[in-house]
């Protein structure tokens, strides 16, 4: 019997559909291809077609948040290492963009090893200015090898696949990766060195009843490549409330981590038991830092000056101190956090930043501690900004996300993140290839340290910390303010101690082959 020829056709078409859905399945270039097959490669039809039909359409470059279309780009193209140019010449309003960053160049840039030379440096090595836990002379200070590293994001606000792939990354890139509060998980242990941060909630290092345990914080930190403490007082996304992990993102893996019961929403306490004013929290500093050598620093969000006030002092007169500070911008991200705390609660990162460091410069403490700055800081300008006005190190953490495939699709706090990063579901990250995401990760991290290292060579100087705030203006319409005046700043605040500028201006010369 002869089969009709539309029979044939649609059995045709059928196979054909199963064999392409079978084939987006396996491939592991792109999350949405293999978790959504056929389907998700529309989303890549609508990329293309964006830039000749944006004319069309309502959004332009630079009008999406939290990250706009032109950042979303530079990080994929960077991630990539495909071409991160941009043709036609800038399509920003620079003098109707209140508070846009301009960078006043040298007449007489650095001239820097060029790819032809014998000492190109094909990983744009760029450490940090100071050394971590020199001030306390802890016994395992040591100088970052990486002038850019990764924020905290734990281990069940993201996927394995995910936190494996960033691990894999920053060992790839010579960086470090920040855990979150979520504890060490073995996919923190793929030959990363990690920060090892300490919430509210103690993960990792508490008791049966949640109280913080040294025991256990003794036996935790010796079990992965941690090189550094970080004890979260808050976060930019919502300080003054303790983390939060939704139950649906919660496994038996994470709960057995974090010492949590299944389905339930795990929520950490908004402070912390272990300690409850400044002296106290240096006492408890000074602890871990005894108990393990490694160097412990504080990560808040800036909301009242008094703490810092006080803590400047104290660390003048008693001479305990944390190696380091991280300062969480109010813009930063999070997996879930009411509105009003996101929108509203904490200073943004430059006002927040500058409150801070003038507390210490005006003791005369901004040289005896490491720096961080974290919030929207992972783009070429923003981070040059953050290290003119005294950050020593910046953490990026939704710019790494989205170097390892996140579409800014902001379904973190549902468990439904199409690309596998910000989910426990096994379909979802099954589309997510640690080995592949780690190299992009890689990539987005020495691109972004390169393109740091071309501004400060710019700006004549070797290193971008080298770069005073006095080459920072901010326009805003026909009428630019200098950044030391914007942010009240006095002459030389930003920069280093001339010794340790001497040390790092030193270490960049050699490896360029200057004598």
């Amino acid at each position: 019997m002869d089969v009709p020829l539309y029979l044939m056709s649609a059995a045709g078409v059928i196979g054909l559909t199963a064999a392409l859905g079978l084939r987006d399945r396996r491939q592991r270039r792109h999350a949405i291809v293999a978790n959504f097959p056929i389907i998700g490669r529309l989303r890549y039809f609508a990329e293309e077609l964006g830039g000749p039909l944006r004319q069309y359409i309502v959004t332009g470059n630079d009008e999406e948040r939290p990250f706009s279309r032109d950042q979303r780009r530079w990080i994929y193209a960077s991630s990539k290492k495909e071409n991160n140019y941009f043709g036609f010449g800038t399509d920003n309003d620079l003098e109707q963009t209140p508070g846009y960053i301009i960078i006043r160049h040298s007449a007489f840039p650095v001239a820097a090893p060029t790819p032809a030379s014998p000492h190109y440096d094909k990983e744009y090595k760029c450490p940090a200015g100071k050394v971590l836990g020199a001030y306390r002379q802890r016994k395992h200070a040591f100088r970052p090898g990486s002038i850019v590293n990764t924020s905290a994001m734990s281990y069940g606000s993201l996927s394995r696949n995910a936190v494996e792939a960033i691990n894999r990354g920053v060992a790839l890139a010579g960086a470090w990766q920040n855990t979150g509060e979520g504890g060490i998980s073995d996919h923190h242990r793929h030959g990363g060195d990690v920060l090892w941060q300490i919430g509210t909630g103690y993960f990792g290092c508490r008791d049966e009843m949640g109280r913080f345990s040294m025991e256990r914080f003794v036996e935790s930190a010796a079990s992965a490549k941690v090189r550094a403490i970080e004890i979260k007082l808050s976060q930019g996304a919502k300080p003054g409330l303790g983390g939060v992990l939704p139950k649906e993102k919660i496994t038996p893996e994470i709960a057995k981590i974090r010492l949590v019961p299944m389905g339930e929403d795990c929520i950490s306490p908004s402070s912390h038991s272990a300690f409850s004013d400044v002296d106290s929290m240096l006492d408890f500093i000074e602890r871990l830092a005894d108990a393990t050598g490694l160097p412990v620093g504080i990560k808040s969000a800036v909301g009242d000056l008094g703490f810092w006030s006080e803590l400047a002092r104290k660390m003048d007169v008693t001479k305990r101190a944390p190696d380091f500070i991280t300062i969480d911008g109010g813009e930063g991200g999070t997996g879930a956090a009411p509105l009003a705390f996101s929108d509203h609660v904490s200073m943004p990162f430059k006002l927040g930043f500058a409150s801070v460091y003038r507390c210490f410069a005006e003791r005369g403490m901004h040289e005896k501690v490491v720096f961080i700055g974290s919030g929207k800081l992972g783009f070429p300008e923003q981070g040059m900004l953050a290290l003119a006005m005294g950050c020593d190190l910046i953490n990026v953490a939704r710019e790494a996300m989205l170097s390892i495939g996140c579409i800014q699709a902001q379904q973190c706090h549902t468990g439904n993140c199409p690309t596998g990063v910000a989910t426990q579901s096994e379909w979802l990250m099954g589309g997510l290839d640690p080995t592949l995401k780690a190299a992009r990760l890689a990539n987005y991290l020495l691109t972004l340290r390169k393109e740091l290292l071309s501004l400060a060579h710019a700006c004549g100087e070797w290193h971008p910390s080298l770069v005073g705030l006095e080459r920072m203006e901010l326009v805003d319409g026909f009428r630019s303010i200098s950044a030391p005046e914007v942010f009240g700043y006095q002459p030389g605040w930003g920069l280093a101690s001339t010794e340790d500028r001497d040390e790092v201006r030193a270490l960049m010369m050699e490896s360029a082959g200057v004598r």
